[in-house]
């Protein structure tokens, strides 16, 4: 098949860590590969963010990165991103009217947009993976969420129209239903995670002999590391590696530390790049993540597959992924936190059965040719009876 991923702030070939990069580049870029290595040609559309990036890059053989001139070539807060969706859209419409594909699969709701407005009038299906939601980010932000006035309805108009929906945990769907997408267009294909990346056999970081803590991931406030700051005061001897950088966050977050007096038991580390993601995880003797919502959370996978014991929230995608094999708290309760945590550093033989549980369900679950074969089965679902309409 001739396969468009259309990730309209999410380059794929992007660093992670950023703001606006983080499991949605990982997301695309693993899917697109893995869709390559079962023979499929796709092309990865997002929007050129640099005047010296080629107008094309191959990824891999068989798969190609189109940099899309939408709007100014420099780097854009997604949020302000959607006056340059139409012209995106005019760009894809033109790549498809002499050669579509036969399906395009849209990542975000900006993404969904464009893909619609240059997609539906050839004829090609729309898949959609929304990766979050307004409507559980304004739920829990409130007057904080930056998201653009009109998100929510465009979403539910992007979802209502798609071909097919894509939601990545069992939690979305219920959100996804709620707005009005019908269910029978509606598919469960989680995110994935590299396993020949992220194992538990592998060099470990450096450490000295305190219980060590890690969190890692994108340094917004909605991730929660406040929490688990407030949760080590309850919490002796251990110590708090955050892995990411963000200055605004980083700055606020040494904040709490020194608040809390823990100035000697936090280390903020700044970025690590992502093949160096392991061995800092198979440092640790617990990996927590405790964001307030979480549409599927890429890290605690990370963390299962390299046979690190999590504790997460109880939001979104961990209730799949982390319910079973690791600890759920409720979000932003330092003490549930503080008393799981004492918990699990005390007990070396529960951390080492999680660890094994954890890199069992990884393994047999969440590989990306894994979650590429059911990707590729809405597909096939949805680009079939096109096919014969067309042909017919």
């Amino acid at each position: 098949m001739r396969i468009a991923l259309i990730s309209e702030h999410a380059n794929p070939l992007a660093a992670i860590g950023g703001v606006d990069s983080g499991g949605q580049n990982v997301h695309v870029a693993a899917l697109a590969l893995a869709l390559g290595e079962r023979g499929h040609e796709v092309t990865v559309h997002t929007r050129r963010t640099a005047p010296d990036q080629p107008p094309a890059v191959e990824m891999a053989p068989g798969v190609t990165v189109d940099h899309v001139p939408a709007g100014p070539p420099e780097s854009i807060p997604k949020d302000e991103l959607p006056p340059y969706m139409p012209a995106f859209a005019e760009h894809l419409a033109r790549r498809w009217a002499a050669r579509p594909p036969d399906v395009a699969h849209a990542h975000f709701w900006m993404s969904g947009m464009a893909t619609l407005t240059a997609a539906e009038p050839l004829g090609v299906p729309v898949v959609q993976t929304f990766h979050a939601l307004g409507t559980v980010k304004r739920r829990w932000q409130g007057a904080a969420d930056t998201s653009p006035p009109d998100r929510i309805a465009v979403e539910r108009d992007v979802g209502r129209r798609a071909t097919a929906v894509l939601a990545t945990c069992t939690d979305e769907v219920r959100e996804l239903r709620a707005m009005g997408v019908p269910e029978d267009r509606i598919a469960v294909v989680p995110c994935g995670v590299d396993l020949e990346l992220f194992t538990p056999d592998g060099p470990a970081a450096p450490r000295d002999g305190r219980p060590r803590v890690l969190c890692v991931g994108r340094m917004v406030p909605r991730k929660g590391y406040d929490t688990v700051i407030r949760a080590l005061r309850d919490v002796p001897e251990a110590e708090l590696l955050i892995a990411g950088d963000e200055p605004e966050e980083v700055a606020r977050l040494s904040g709490v530390a020194a608040s809390c007096g823990l100035e000697d038991r936090v280390r903020l580390v700044g970025a690590v790049a992502h093949r160096d993601v392991p061995a800092l995880m198979r440092s640790a003797d617990v990996l927590v993540t405790v964001p307030w919502y979480e549409p599927f959370g890429m890290v605690p996978l990370e963390a299962l597959a390299c046979g690190v014991p999590v504790i997460a929230s109880s939001v979104g995608g961990h209730l799949d992924t982390v319910a079973g094999c690791g600890v759920l708290v409720p979000p932003r309760r330092p003490r549930a936190l503080a008393a799981a945590l004492r918990d699990l550093l005390a007990r070396p033989d529960l951390r080492a059965a999680l660890g094994e549980a954890g890199a069992r369900r990884a393994r047999t679950r969440y590989g990306w040719p894994q979650v590429a074969a059911r990707t590729e089965s809405v597909y096939r679902r949805e680009v079939e009876p096109c096919t014969l309409i067309c042909s017919g």
